[in-house]
């Protein structure tokens, strides 16, 4: 209890008296004092005293399937961010390869008693994973966003970048340039925005490869459409066009001589690579704000609609597109 005491007093930069009356539930507290006192405890990973667990944290889950796309720090800065303007804290939980699964967060998280949970490029976007955990927090009634597409059966707000525009967009951009033999490089066959891409870009089936999202994958599905005879690939994101682009140059071939390379997210530092990417800029400063004006309006019990909200991409032109070789 005196550690406790100690390290709570310590992470909020109070005395240990003022803690204890805050644990004890005595009189003489302000409710901010009170606040930050049980923040820390749960940040800390202590369990609240009995007579206080009633009331939610102020903590956010924000959970990730990774942080090695750039995507994705980047948007848990930007929703960080703007919890903490509306006096929440984010608990980042990420996903790893045998670690912990999103089922066992979820349930750590309402172990914590936290206000709201966020999932970006989660297990709601696979037609075929288990959602039993989602359930569980609808159950709860725990305050819940989703970021980009997910299956039908999930009554959550949703704040989507649209796929169809994006798909739209890059075809349009490539045929522009004189492409006819148009290849994309997707997410796995389940993958909800993935689906929405090529339903919308309408290719054939041999000019489109499902795959993982990652560099390896990406340089795999690319290398398959480039001996294919594409001319120009679409790529579900950033991280897989760099891998298109590693496959052709293996291939001997040159971006954008040869083969045009379109991405997807405009992630950090794209306008670095060689050549600089083209790709689809998801507006994640924006789609930030609505994810965490979503959440707190369910927080504060207001009534959410269950519904879709989708914001357009920004094509981005750099120098991995060009004109068709004739």
């Amino acid at each position: 209890m005196t550690r406790r005491l100690a390290e709570v007093a310590k992470k909020v930069g109070m005395s240990e008296a003022t803690v204890s009356r805050v644990l004890n539930g005595k009189p003489g507290v302000s409710e901010a004092t009170r606040e930050a006192v049980l923040t820390a405890l749960d940040v800390l990973g202590y369990e609240r005293p009995t007579q206080l667990r009633g009331d939610r944290a102020r903590l956010v889950g924000l959970v990730l399937p990774e942080l090695q796309n750039p995507i994705f720090p980047a948007f848990a800065e930007v929703v960080g961010g703007a919890l903490a303007q509306q006096g929440f804290t984010s608990v980042l939980c990420t996903r790893t390869l045998g670690g912990v699964s999103e089922a066992e967060y979820v349930d750590l998280l309402l172990q914590q008693q936290v206000s709201g949970v966020v999932f970006a490029g989660g297990l709601f976007a696979q037609a075929d994973a288990s959602h039993e955990h989602y359930e569980l927090l609808r159950e709860r009634r725990l305050p819940t966003v989703l970021v980009n597409a997910a299956v039908a059966h999930l009554a959550f707000p949703q704040v989507s970048c649209d796929d169809v525009a994006a798909a739209e967009m890059a075809l349009g951009h490539l045929r522009s340039l004189g492409h006819e033999r148009i290849g994309m490089v997707l997410g796995p066959p389940d993958h909800v925005p993935s689906r929405r891409k090529l339903d919308a870009a309408d290719l054939d089936p041999e000019f489109v490869e499902h795959t993982m999202f990652s560099l390896e994958g990406g340089h795999a599905a690319a290398a398959r459409l480039i001996r294919r005879g594409v001319t120009g690939v679409i790529c579900a994101s950033d991280v897989m066009a760099l891998g298109a682009i590693r496959a052709a140059r293996r291939a001997g071939l040159s971006v954008p001589d040869d083969v045009s390379v379109i991405g997807y997210d405009d992630s950090a530092l794209m306008n670095c690579t060689d050549p600089p990417l083209t790709t689809l800029r998801q507006p994640i400063d924006a789609m930030g704000r609505a994810v965490v004006d979503l959440l707190a309006a369910q927080i504060d019990k207001a009534l959410v609609p269950a519904d879709e909200l989708l914001f357009e991409p920004e094509l981005v032109v750099r120098a991995s597109t060009g004109p068709v070789k004739r």
